[in-house]
């Protein structure tokens, strides 16, 4: 199987990426794609950069499916970078290639069919989103399944669709955003997502909140940079380790974040629909 696999960070946002774990965001993604179908073949694209061209429509018809994921970019603002993302989507939406997205992943794809992305309204999650629930098209849609009826889930963001387009359906929700879960219908094509962050681990979340440390402190979720490194080093030990019972209990998780299998299974579940969505099955 083919992949194509979306770079969503700028070129200065990869490097400091690289720095912190080893790899951008895409290049995480891809990595979890090869674990999980061995011998797919990966290609990354970065259309953010500008240096860059954009990939045409057909280009991307090549490919089996379309993965984004995390990204510092606010959808919501009128940069060249985002205006470019905006486009290369919608050129996914019209090859027809089923895409799948997280986080960012997800608010690219709902702005470009239509939808709003805005800041976070409320608290921001960062690490865990805790109770998600399915919304009552998502009992029993496939993006879902295996799902109790209420989980927790990696996360990390500010910013959250605060609207989809009309061909968008909410699947999944909490209380600390109404759009946890979605699909969205665009032109030729599907895309499913995840406001959370199924394909990363939890080193790479609590790394994650270590770049974060000073939004997190300005917002009074940690008092200082050894508070962030504190709660950060209990996701890394949860990564070595996903039985640690004591990692475990300070983070206050189960099986559906610390095991790797759960954590990762509404890609799981795209992966096994994706011939299925493509219209030229």
């Amino acid at each position: 199987m083919r992949f194509l696999v979306v770079e969503s960070e700028t070129k200065e946002d990869r490097q400091a990426r690289r720095a912190s774990v080893g790899a951008s965001a895409g290049e995480s993604f891809a990595a979890t794609l090869r674990e999980l179908v061995p011998g797919c073949d990966t290609q990354l694209t970065e259309p953010a950069d500008e240096q860059k061209q954009l990939m045409s429509a057909e280009a991307i018809g090549r490919f089996d499916a379309v993965f984004l994921g995390g990204s510092p970019l606010h959808v919501y603002e009128e940069a060249p970078e985002v205006r470019r993302q905006l486009a290369f989507m919608r050129g996914v939406f019209a090859s027809g290639t089923p895409s799948f997205g997280s986080c960012a992943g997800l608010q690219i794809a709902a702005a470009a069919a239509g939808g709003k992305v805005r800041r976070i309204a409320g608290q921001r999650e960062a690490g865990i989103a805790r109770r998600i629930i399915r919304a009552a098209l998502g009992e029993r849609h496939p993006l879902l399944e295996g799902r109790p009826p209420v989980w927790d889930a990696a996360t990390i963001h500010g910013d959250e669709v605060s609207e989809l387009p009309p061909e968008g359906r909410v699947l999944a929700t909490n209380a600390a955003g109404q759009i946890n879960a979605a699909e969205i219908r665009f032109d030729r094509g599907i895309f499913w997502g995840v406001q959370y962050h199924p394909e990363l681990s939890p080193g790479e979340i609590g790394a994650a909140l270590r770049r974060s440390a000073e939004t997190l402190i300005e917002e009074g979720l940690a008092r200082d940079q050894a508070d962030v490194d504190a709660h950060a080093a209990l996701f890394a030990r949860l990564e070595e380790s996903p039985s640690d019972a004591g990692a475990r209990w300070r983070l206050g998780v189960n099986d559906d974040y610390a095991d790797e299998g759960r954590r990762r299974l509404e890609l799981r579940n795209f992966l096994g629909r994706i011939r299925q969505l493509s219209p030229n099955s």
